[in-house]
C-alpha cells in the first residue's frame, strides 16, 4: 500500500475527535463504497434444503450481497447513507447515491422478502442483521432529500417484516443472550427501540420495553472483569446498561444502574482497551469493534449525565482513539464494517 498516503490518513484520524472533517468524512465512506457491490468474498450465513438453493451471493441477497456478509452490507448502506446526511459535498456523492439506488431497489427489497419468508431462514440474521436494517430504515426516513425519501419507502416493507419477527421471537426468548457477538440480545434491541422511538411505533416500544425489562432488569454486578472474550465486538456489560438506559425511566436506570455497574460511579474507574494481535484474522480484530462499543455506550451514558459520570470522557476517548487508526490499515478484515463501529461513536460521542 501507499505507506505515505497511510501516514497522513492516521494524522488524519488522530484528529477525530475534535470532530468530523469532510476529508475523514470522504475517507470513510470510501470503505463501505469500495465493498457495497463486491460479491467475492463472501460469508453466507445460508442454510440449504437442497441444490436448488446454492446460488451466487448476488442472486439470493441483490440488495445486501457486498461487504462480506449480509449485515455488514446493511450497515455499510447505513454509513453512507449517514455520511450523505451530515456531509452535502461528500466526494463522488452522485456515484454514491446512484450505487445505493440499485442496490436498494423496490423489487431488490422484493427478493430479499422473499428469502427471508423461507420457512428454514425465520431466524436469518437474527438479531443483529434485524437491528441494521431498522438503523437503517431510521436514517433514510430522517434524510429528506427525495432518492432518500424513495428509498425509505422501498425498505419499509423488509423494516416491517423485522418488527414483526421481533415481535413473534422475543416472548419466545426467556433468557438473553449475552455474547459479545451477533447474536447479543441487548445490542439489537437498543437499536430496535431507538427506531420504535423515532417510529412513534408505540405497540413496538411496548414490546421492547417489557421484554428488556423482563430478562435484564434483576441483573446486578456485571462481570467487568471477563470483558473482553477473544472475539468480542460488542461489550456484553454496556450493550446491556445502553438498552437499560434507553427503557428505563431517568430515576429507576440510575438505581439499577448502581446495582448493575458500581464501579462506574468510581470516579477512579480504568479499564484497558482490548489489544489486537492480528488484523489480518477476521475473529481476532472483532477485538477494535468491542473497543468502538465500549466507547458508544459511554458517551451515550455521559450524554444523559453528564454532571454524574464526566470522569468517563477520558476513558471513552481512550478507547475510540486506540482502535481508530485501524480503520485505514488497509485489511478487508477490518474495513470492511469498522467505518460503520467508528461512524456510530462518533453518533454517539457528539
Amino acid at each position: 500500500m501507499n505507506y505515505f498516503k497511510y501516514f497522513a490518513l492516521l494524522f488524519s484520524v488522530s484528529c477525530f475527535s475534535q470532530g468530523l472533517s469532510i476529508e475523514q468524512a470522504n475517507h470513510l465512506a470510501s470503505l463501505p463504497i469500495k465493498c457495497l457491490q463486491q460479491e467475492y468474498p463472501n460469508k453466507l450465513g445460508q442454510m440449504l434444503i437442497d441444490s436448488t438453493e446454492i446460488q451466487s451471493p448476488k442472486k439470493l441477497h441483490p440488495a445486501f450481497y457486498g461487504c462480506f456478509d449480509w449485515h455488514s452490507s446493511v450497515h455499510g448502506h447505513w454509513s453512507l447513507v449517514y455520511l450523505l446526511n451530515k456531509f452535502s459535498n461528500i466526494d463522488k456523492r452522485d456515484a454514491i447515491i446512484a450505487k445505493i439506488k440499485i442496490n436498494l431497489s423496490k423489487e431488490n427489497i422484493q427478493k430479499e422478502i422473499e428469502y427471508l419468508s423461507k420457512n428454514h431462514e425465520k431466524s436469518f440474521e437474527r438479531t443483529y442483521g434485524w437491528a441494521w436494517v431498522l438503523k437503517l430504515q431510521q436514517e433514510l426516513e430522517s434524510y429528506k432529500e427525495p432518492f432518500a425519501q424513495e428509498l425509505a419507502q422501498n425498505l419499509k416493507p423488509l423494516s416491517a417484516l423485522f418488527i414483526q419477527r421481533y415481535s413473534e421471537f422475543l416472548p419466545k426468548l426467556l433468557y438473553p443472550i449475552r455474547v459479545g457477538t451477533h447474536s447479543n440480545t441487548a445490542f439489537g434491541l437498543s437499536l430496535a427501540y431507538d427506531y420504535a422511538l423515532y417510529s412513534k411505533n408505540v405497540a413496538f416500544q411496548k414490546v421492547v420495553k417489557e421484554n428488556a425489562s423482563r430478562l435484564f432488569l434483576n441483573d446486578q454486578n456485571c462481570p467487568f472483569n471477563w470483558e473482553p472474550s477473544g472475539t468480542d465486538f460488542l461489550s456484553p456489560c454496556l450493550e446491556e446498561m445502553g438498552l437499560m438506559q434507553r427503557v428505563l425511566p431517568q430515576n429507576e436506570f440510575f438505581v439499577w444502574l448502581k446495582k448493575f455497574a458500581p464501579q462506574l460511579f468510581n470516579k477512579k474507574f480504568s479499564w484497558e482497551v482490548a489489544k489486537v494481535s492480528d488484523r489480518t484474522d477476521g475473529h481476532l480484530v472483532h477485538l477494535d469493534g468491542l473497543n468502538f462499543s465500549r466507547a458508544w455506550n459511554l458517551y451515550h451514558l455521559m450524554s444523559q449525565y453528564p454532571k454524574e459520570f464526566s470522569h468517563l470522557r477520558m476513558l471513552a476517548d481512550s478507547h475510540f482513539d486506540f482502535s481508530l487508526p485501524s480503520v485505514v490499515d488497509g485489511n478487508y478484515e477490518g474495513e470492511h464494517w469498522l467505518a460503520t463501529f467508528a461512524l456510530h461513536a462518533y453518533e454517539e460521542k457528539k
